[in-house]
């Protein structure tokens, strides 16, 4: 089946049947002080817990993956290195077609058959003691968020859309919220596993498991069959030749893309620069625990703050200019090579630049692809991103990582990705009203 949000997408956005006087700088003109929360739909509120409870479920699980391949089944470093990079294929890049099938079908069944793959995923992996076993269960695990992670993410901005042109306030601060939400998962999920983990893999698998067993039952509850500002069903036109030509949307992904090039860099070159510094990795922990509180607790202060001042082009070329002012503090700062205390300060700095950049880009980009995306396609749109952005990141990473081999001065990986950071501005669609059409090329 289809759900075609034509009737509901025409009349949120200007040009296409709604009022062009309501538009971000609108909706910044009203200040909305209340707490965002309360003033969400039910839908909105679910799809938020969704979010915290898929990655308290996933981070139980995920940081102790490698050290369990390589100790208790004793793999190769190079086959555990490959299983990892199955598992984020198989999610990152197969998000398109999660974004394609919630667009065909709707959102609740891609949801409930992406919590039921988890949970036989998280199951298998705890009693997988072969090669192929493993590999078998991570990409059934990789597969099953490549279907609900778009579809709820897809379905946040699709409702977060709906809410600010009925004067509920910017989407941004929706979009903030669901950050907030991944995040404290993100924190929460590693603290779970690592009690469970005290008796056993297996254990912290199926507590994994059961975590969705939990969203699965709720949504089979909660989640409607008819979902808010939906159409009636019927076959969608266009499709990924479509999106391909769609200059302005591909140009976001590839400023994306380049945001998450950086981000990536905390599991690339950060670990690499904290054992030269400290002589282990053992700071690595309270760095990732830095950027996580300061989502956590400075998110929506900082996107009500930008919210007011910021579209979302200005938003998302702040944060990239707060990346590279990152990746330049340690440059400028490796030359001393720096140990100790001393040398993990430049390395805090990078963090908590990265983190606000973070703070500016991800919730701006997100709020950005319903203008771009075509009517009855915002699932494909938000998926395809991921998968863009996703090869870029795969193709990226493994540029910066030759760098560290080539003989080149300490600083010049952190300057190449400065200069990235900052050069993808360029990138950046010049309009971000809603209402300008991918095809007003």
């Amino acid at each position: 089946m289809t759900e075609q949000p034509a009737r509901s997408l025409a009349r949120l956005r200007p040009g296409r049947g709604a009022p062009a006087a309501t538009t971000h700088t609108a909706d910044r003109a009203k200040p909305h002080r209340e707490r965002t929360w309360r003033t969400l739909s039910p839908l909105l509120r679910l799809l938020i817990l969704t979010q915290l409870a898929f990655n308290i479920g996933f981070y139980a699980v995920l940081p102790f993956l490698a050290e369990h391949l390589g100790t208790a089944i004793g793999m190769a470093g190079w086959l555990v290195g490959l299983v990892l990079g199955l598992r984020t294929f198989s999610q990152q890049g197969l998000f398109v077609v999660g974004g394609a099938l919630t667009d065909r079908y709707g959102v609740r069944p891609v949801v409930l058959t992406g919590c039921v793959l988890r949970i036989a995923g998280f199951a298998w992996l705890g009693y997988a003691e072969q090669a192929w076993s493993v590999i078998g269960a991570v990409l059934l695990i990789g597969f099953a968020a490549a279907l609900f992670s778009p579809a709820v993410e897809s379905e946040v901005a699709r409702q977060a859309l709906r809410r600010e042109e009925a004067g509920g306030g910017s989407r941004t601060h929706v979009l903030a919220l669901f950050t907030v939400a991944g995040q404290a998962g993100a924190f929460v999920g590693p603290f779970l596993g690592a009690v469970l983990l005290s008796a056993d893999f297996r254990v912290v698998c199926l507590a994994g498991a059961g975590v969705f067993v939990l969203v699965l039952s709720g949504h089979l509850w909660l989640l409607p069959r008819h979902t808010p500002g939906r159409a009636v069903r019927r076959k969608v036109s266009g499709g990924a030749a479509t999106l391909l030509r769609n200059r302005r949307f591909m140009r976001l992904c590839g400023a994306y893309g380049a945001y998450l090039l950086a981000y990536n860099q905390l599991y690339l070159l950060l670990p690499d620069e904290v054992e030269r510094a400290a002589g282990s990795q053992a700071p690595l922990a309270w760095l990732f625990a830095l950027s996580s509180l300061l989502v956590v607790t400075a998110q929506l202060p900082v996107t009500r703050w930008t919210a007011d001042r910021l579209g979302l082009r200005r938003s998302m070329a702040a944060g990239m200019l707060l990346i590279a002012a990152g990746f330049a503090v340690v440059a400028l700062a490796r030359p001393a090579a720096w140990t100790g205390t001393a040398g993990l300060l430049p390395l805090a700095g990078f963090v908590v630049l990265l983190t606000l950049g973070q703070m500016l880009v991800a919730p701006a980009a997100r709020a950005w692809v319903p203008d771009l995306a075509d009517d009855g396609r915002l699932g494909l749109y938000t998926g395809a991103m991921s998968s863009v952005s996703g090869l870029i990141v795969l193709a990226g990473s493994a540029g910066a990582g030759s760098l560290l081999d080539t003989g080149l001065p300490p600083a010049a990986p952190w300057l190449v990705l400065a200069a990235v950071a900052a050069a993808s501005i360029a990138l950046l669609p010049h309009r971000s009203e809603r209402g300008q059409r991918s095809t007003a090329r």
